[in-house]
């Protein structure tokens, strides 16, 4: 069914282009339900008909070699392979397949917007540069995946997890490479602090 082709492909370029973050996620998915609204503002007299289960022009729309030019007619037609296909059997199985995308784009904001609020989400509280030191040094010990995983899914991991948005982290990585000392002041702090929390535990 071509509904489905259109609805597949076009969730494969939403998921295959969405960026990192739960907020820029959220944005991107929030733009491409603009998009599906356009459409339809801008087929809304088809939109009608078709709604409305008319068809006093369905002889016109749904029959091959019956089209007009006048009647709410799409360019693709004129690329399409009239043996086949009719003036408006695709703008239908586009509609189809918007609804569909409509679902999908909806639940998937509203599970991020589940996630926000949950009151046993993890908000990351210290520095985005203290972040990324880390997860550097994660990566760079080959901790996940037997150190098969690209820095890229592992920063992202880690900013779905957090609620946080680390931006461009590989020139924050950078920034820390330049540091003339302490380079790796986070990761230092972190050994302080359980070395203390040890040592509290052992006078107890």
């Amino acid at each position: 069914m071509v509904s489905k082709l259109i609805y597949y492909n076009a969730i494969y370029k939403i998921e295959t282009r969405r960026p990192y973050g739960n907020k820029r996620t959220k944005k991107y998915f929030t733009k491409e339900l603009k998009k599906l609204k356009r459409f339809f503002e801008n087929n809304l007299d088809f939109y009608k008909y078709y709604r409305s289960n008319n068809s006093f022009v369905d002889e016109k729309f749904f029959v091959r070699g019956k089209h007009d030019i006048r009647l709410w007619l799409d360019t693709f037609y004129f690329e399409a392979d009239h043996r086949f296909s009719t003036s408006h059997d695709y703008k239908v199985a586009k509609i189809i397949a918007n609804d569909l995308i409509q679902v999908y784009l909806e639940d998937r904001l509203n599970n991020i917007n589940v996630k926000r609020g949950s009151d046993n989400s993890l908000k990351w509280t210290a520095s985005k540069t203290a972040l990324t030191e880390l997860i550097y040094a994660l990566y760079s010990h080959g901790v996940f995946n037997n150190g098969n995983t690209d820095i890229k899914l592992i920063a992202k991991a880690f900013e779905d997890a957090f609620n946080i948005e680390l931006g461009d982290f590989y020139h924050t990585f950078m920034e820390l490479k330049a540091r003339k000392i302490n380079r790796t002041k986070f990761l230092d702090s972190l050994c302080e602090a359980l070395i203390k929390k040890m040592d509290e535990k052992d006078e107890n």
